[in-house]
Formats: C-alpha cells, structure tokens, sequence
C-alpha cells in the first residue's frame, strides 16, 4: 500500500517540488498546509488543508521545511497525532532541537541539515578528515554562499560539517566554533573551527571545507544547482521512516552509510 505524505508550507518553492517528488515516487500525497497569509495558491490538484492536526491525521508522514520559529509548537502537535515527521528546517535554537529530540521519544522523526545525498556523503567525509589531520597541525575552516533570501546564518549545512569535523576530533562544535570575525580578532586559536556566510543572488547551495596547514591545503566542496536534490532526499527519507520506532534518525541512516 502506498504511503500518504503530507507537506507543511505546500505553497514555497521547497513545498512544492516536495508535491511533485511525492507523486513521482508513487506515494499518495494527502495535501498540505501553507503559513497564514501567504496568499500564495496551492500546486495544481494538491489540497490545502486547514491545520497541521487535520494534515497529520491524514498522513503517515509529514514533511515539514518551513521556520525554525514553528519548531516546538511542531514537534508537540506531531507527538499528539503520532506519526512520523520528516524535519528540514534549519537555524533551530538549542531550545528547538531539545524540543525535536524530546519528541522523538515518541514519534519517529528523520531530522537532516541537508536531504542530498552527496552532501551526506560530504558529512561522512568531513568527519573522517576530521579525525585524520589534528587540530595542532590543520586549520579547519568552512564557507558557505546561499541566496539573498536565506534567513538563517551560518546555513545549517555549513554546521554540519563543523559538527562532523569536531566529532572527528573528539570535539564538540559550541566549544570550537568561531563564526564571522570582524576587527581585532587576534591570532586564531589552535582547534578552532571556523565559518564564513557569503549571501548573493540565488546561490541554491555552496559549501566548502578548507584544512589548513603550513605545508598544504585540502578543500571539500559541494555545490547544490537544483533544490530538487532536497526534496528527492526528503521524500525517501519520508517513505523510509513510515513504520519505524520512535527515534531520532538521520539522513545517514536512510542512506544506510551510519
């Protein structure tokens, strides 16, 4: 039987490549909710429904790319209806990501900073790089250029990596991060992290992973031309986690690769 997906804020440009994925992976795609005001019409033949509680009623999974304002409110709407949640969001606080892992005690829940599958490959790499050249000997630094509509900064990609860099190094990325210098900064420190966001035009997605050294530097770079990449992982993510026991998953263990 096919799995009925349902997608939060339906009427954006992610909602509605999510719309066309759906159905081109042959699932039933029940409808979807758009923000309050937006004015802006549902794709053809999709229905709108009234609420999140009325979309995760009809769904087995819903896939949510929307504010990382509507997080918490989320995640308790999705632990009442019970079905899984496919979250996409980036730029959650740490009070939002507290939220999303209480709620996967619950529910299952797939929650990614980025849905692509070369960019989880890029995560798994990262990590790996990580733990292969020292802090004491490689600097570690990221760039990222997203579109001039992006709200969020650095893009929750660009944390990915220093997450999977720290955890490489036995590290954790809130003790190591230093983002967007400015002024007197003084000499880096040794085992920082650092991250540069660089907003133009309609850059989908670019990320790049320099270490540093005296004698060398080693770049990993991964640029994003289509958002359909997104949904594409997103909507396997989705129709992965139907069925599932309530935990926190990520992309990685849809790919198989953890």
């Amino acid at each position: 039987m096919a799995h009925r997906i349902g997608i939060m804020g339906i009427t954006g440009r992610m909602g509605q490549l999510l719309a066309e994925e759906v159905r081109a992976a042959g699932a039933i795609l029940v409808g979807g909710i758009s923000h309050a005001g937006s004015g802006k019409p549902a794709p053809a033949g999709v229905t709108l429904l009234p609420d999140l509680s009325a979309l995760a009623a009809a769904s087995d999974a819903v896939i949510d790319f929307t504010h990382a304002s509507a997080a918490q409110g989320t995640a308790a709407a999705m632990v009442e209806s019970g079905k899984a949640w496919v979250l996409g969001t980036s730029g959650l606080s740490a009070a939002d990501e507290a939220a999303v892992e209480a709620a996967a005690s619950s529910i299952p829940i797939v929650y990614a900073s980025n849905f692509s599958a070369g960019v989880n490959l890029v995560l798994a790499l990262c990590e790996r790089m990580g733990a292969a050249l020292p802090a004491e000997g490689y600097d570690a630094e990221i760039m990222e250029m997203h579109h001039r509509q992006k709200v969020d900064a650095p893009s929750g990609t660009a944390v990915g990596m220093g997450r999977a860099v720290a955890k490489g190094r036995g590290q954790k990325l809130e003790d190591v991060m230093v983002s967007g210098r400015h002024g007197h900064t003084g000499a880096r420190e040794t085992g920082a992290i650092g991250f540069a966001a660089l907003r133009g035009g309609q850059v989908v997605g670019e990320h790049t992973l320099i270490f540093a050294s005296a004698t060398e530097h080693i770049a990993l770079i991964h640029r994003a031309f289509d958002r359909r990449a997104f949904a594409t992982g997103a909507v396997r993510a989705a129709l992965w986690v139907v069925g599932k026991p309530p935990g926190l998953y990520s992309m990685m263990d849809v790919l198989e690769m953890t």
